[in-house]
């Protein structure tokens, strides 16, 4: 990587704005704790809680894309002019 790639702290630097972060890492959080009463629903033989956790985990499972399909439109973040 090159200079203008990196953060002054030297982490290298992305172009996803603060909001797309956000809804990725609580979505991702969403998903295990979804994942986790999935599981149990399961085990428990309560198939109406198992629906509605697998439908709720779809809606996520979607939102999620949307905001990586965003970043990716945004560009390649910055470039070396050097």
């Amino acid at each position: 990587m090159t200079e203008e790639q990196r953060s002054p702290t030297g982490k290298p630097m992305v172009e996803a704005t603060p909001m797309d972060v956000i809804r990725v890492r609580i979505a991702s959080f969403a998903l295990v704790f979804c994942f986790a009463v999935l599981v149990l629903s399961f085990v428990g033989r309560i198939w109406v809680l198992t629906a509605v956790v697998v439908a709720i985990m779809a809606a996520i499972a979607i939102y999620m894309a949307f905001a990586v399909r965003k970043q990716k439109r945004l560009g390649g973040g910055p470039q070396s002019r050097g």
